[in-house]
């Protein structure tokens, strides 16, 4: 009843407010544009020069950030080490900010303050272009670049072009610098795994008894010796492991018949699709997710793709016990571990 009386009484004041104020109009007179009001650069020179050099100084930050991606690139490489990786990346990072900031914030300066900010209505016109609508638009074009100003503000000009011309170094560079690499895609073909190696936890290097890996239990897994390597990174980027124990009876299928130890797995970490670490598990469906582009492989059926980009299930590494219980390695793996590539038929 309150509920009732409630509506009852909203419908009664939007009447009475309906009889006092007259009906409502079938249609509302368009407004129009509001009245310009001239910015500061637009009446003073003074504030209109300060302005000029404010986008021709960030243009200018733009130049030095480029030159220092460059500079970092040759001076800062990323080395061996953790730490000069760590600075090569925090440097090339902050000189293509500066590069990136620079040229966004002149554009929007400059915008804001220089340009013409005075609004057109354009009417509607059908979509087929006449010879003269194509000559109008040429002539709006011309228009604009007057409006802009850039014409009698040789300064700007002059910066906005340097700044442009230079970025594209600060990405070329790094690329062209890597020409010289090391582009054997063979290298991924064979890891560090081979028979009798034992598998041990990542970071610590401590080996696995298959005692202590409980049902629904996860490792993340490295080969036992990796930090004697003299490139023990970039062995370690190609030699990484996710290992679960599943109940047996939950085990479908393996790429390889006996490449399990009691419905223990172990596949390679590293995403078929673009290389990504590939580490989150939901125990209840055994899927691994990939947190890039969500591929989702299915590891009680043979780390086989149940969703996602990746074109082919992650590699699997056969394993089993040794003589004290830990588990090794029976082999490498089978087939090249990450990512597909153009020497690459799947």
């Amino acid at each position: 009843m309150s509920t009732e009386h409630s509506q009852s009484t909203e419908l009664t004041a939007a009447a009475t407010h309906r009889d006092v104020a007259g009906p409502l109009p079938e249609r509302f007179e368009n407004p129009g544009l509001e009245p310009h009001r001239p910015r500061l650069t637009d009446e003073d020179p003074g504030a209109a020069r300060r302005a000029t050099r404010q986008v021709a100084a960030l243009f200018g930050v733009s130049v030095l950030g480029t030159i220092g991606v460059i500079v970092a690139h040759v001076a800062f490489p990323p080395g061996d080490s953790v730490a000069s990786m760590r600075t090569s990346n925090l440097l090339l990072g902050a000189a293509l900010f500066l590069s990136l900031i620079g040229i966004g914030t002149a554009a929007v300066h400059w915008a804001k303050t220089l340009m013409s900010d005075h609004e057109v209505v354009e009417a509607r016109h059908p979509q087929k272009s006449s010879p003269e609508v194509r000559e109008g638009a040429i002539a709006v074009l011309r228009e604009g670049a007057e409006d802009s100003g850039i014409a009698r503000r040789g300064v700007l000009k002059g910066a906005m072009i340097s700044a442009l011309a230079l970025f594209p170094l600060g990405l070329a560079v790094p690329l062209i610098g890597e020409v010289g690499g090391d582009w054997n895609v063979g290298a991924f073909r064979h890891t560090m795994w081979k028979r009798g190696t034992r598998l041990t936890r990542d970071p610590s290097g401590t080996p696995i008894k298959a005692e202590d890996v409980t049902v629904g239990s996860a490792f993340h897994v490295i080969p036992d010796g990796l930090r004697e390597q003299e490139h023990w990174i970039e062995e370690k980027a190609k030699a990484v492991v996710l290992m679960v124990r599943l109940d047996p009876a939950d085990l479908k299928s393996e790429q390889g018949e006996g490449w399990s130890y009691d419905g223990i797995v172990a596949f390679s970490k590293i995403c078929t699709h673009v290389g990504c670490p590939v580490a989150l598990y939901e125990q209840q469906t055994h899927h691994l997710l990939c947190p890039c582009h969500q591929s989702t492989f299915d590891i009680a059926d043979g780390a086989r793709v149940v969703f996602g980009p990746a074109s082919r299930p992650l590699p699997q590494l056969p394993i089993t016990v040794d003589d004290e219980g830990y588990l090794v390695a029976q082999s490498d793996f089978h087939e090249p571990i990450g990512p597909s590539y153009w020497e690459r038929l799947k």
